[in-house]
């Protein structure tokens, strides 16, 4: 019975990946920005009919296993040749998200505590799924909870549309590129669709990088935890939650990645691998889409955006400059 309600959504969702991908060929555009773009006009202009609002959810799933099917065509050679760089760019420029955030809105804009934390969450580690994650941990209240998610939608829309063109203004190379949307952009959805709309190499070190900087998503929980608990509100989670919030297709995607460094899979087998994960993120990336619910952004709050702008210029800024060094 479960699966007979999710079988419209998904009818859906693969209806519109073909038309991306169809459309794509025809316009010569990309086909992951272009399916965003149809799920978008799906809920905002056409409506999306509750029916198909379960099996619509399942985009997140598919998501996550197009993410760890990629693993087997990613070269754990090249990971370890630039990778320690890497996270130690991804650490230095959450850290500096979730202070700037926090500073402003406390110090600055007079933002209540709890939604300053769900902000500096969200837009230091991984978008709405942190602000979920740390508002469960602080006792936040359902309207902060609400603010602090639709400010990140707003630049996960915002960041789709605004990175292709800096990147193709700039002429970035496409390791710098993928590095840059996955350290300062916020969701995963948004930072692999950009990736991947540079090119393929971006596609991956985006990807890469933002499943690192998902990994500390843990760590920033605990840490808000003890914080209110000691200020005498909120709980410490306990090992059981902080795994449940742990982002899972993390530890697939590595597992994957490891097999098949050992030479297991034939070149055949990763061109399948390839395909298939790139019609995941096409039915993942119309799901997408339609969580862009135009009329709700219209309402956030104009001090937490502007909290969040203000943090996303400075770390898009300095990471930029730091890769543009690097590499």
């Amino acid at each position: 019975m479960a699966i007979r309600r999710l079988l419209p959504g998904v009818f859906a969702l693969c209806l519109g990946a073909l038309l991306a991908r169809g459309l794509a060929l025809s316009l010569g555009v990309n086909n992951l920005l272009l399916a965003i773009a149809l799920g978008v006009v799906a809920t905002n202009v056409v409506g999306m009919p509750a029916r198909l609002e379960p099996g619509i959810g399942t985009h997140k799933l598919w998501l996550g296993a197009g993410i760890v099917l990629m693993g087997a065509s990613i070269s754990v050679e090249t990971v370890l040749e630039v990778g320690g760089r890497v996270f130690l760019v991804v650490i230095a420029v959450a850290t500096l998200t979730l202070i700037v955030v926090e500073l402003l809105a406390r110090n600055v804009f007079g933002l209540a505590e709890r939604l300053g934390s769900l902000l500096a969450a969200g837009a230091s580690i991984c978008g709405v799924s942190a602000v979920v994650a740390v508002a469960g941990a602080v006792s936040a209240r359902e309207e902060q909870v609400a603010y602090a998610a639709a400010t990140v939608l707003l630049f996960d829309a915002i960041t789709i549309a605004v990175y292709p063109i800096v990147g193709d203004l700039l002429a970035l190379p496409s390791t710098v590129f993928g590095i840059w949307a996955g350290v300062s952009m916020f969701s995963t959805g948004p930072v692999v669709a950009v990736g991947f709309a540079h090119s393929e190499v971006a596609g991956q070190w985006a990807t890469m990088t933002k499943l690192s900087r998902n990994a500390l998503i843990g760590v920033v929980v605990l840490a808000y935890a003890s914080y209110y608990a000691r200020a005498g509100d909120g709980d410490t989670p306990s090992v059981r939650t902080l795994w449940a919030e742990f982002p899972k297709f993390v530890v697939g995607f590595l597992a994957l990645a490891a097999v098949s460094s050992l030479g297991v899979f034939s070149t055949a087998q990763q061109a399948s691998l390839e395909h298939a994960y790139n019609w995941l993120f096409l039915l993942a990336f119309v799901g997408l889409g339609t969580e862009i619910q135009l009329g709700e952004l219209r309402q956030t709050g104009v001090m937490p955006a502007f909290v969040v702008l203000l943090s996303l210029l400075i770390a898009s800024s300095l990471s930029l400059l730091i890769l543009l060094v690097l590499f």
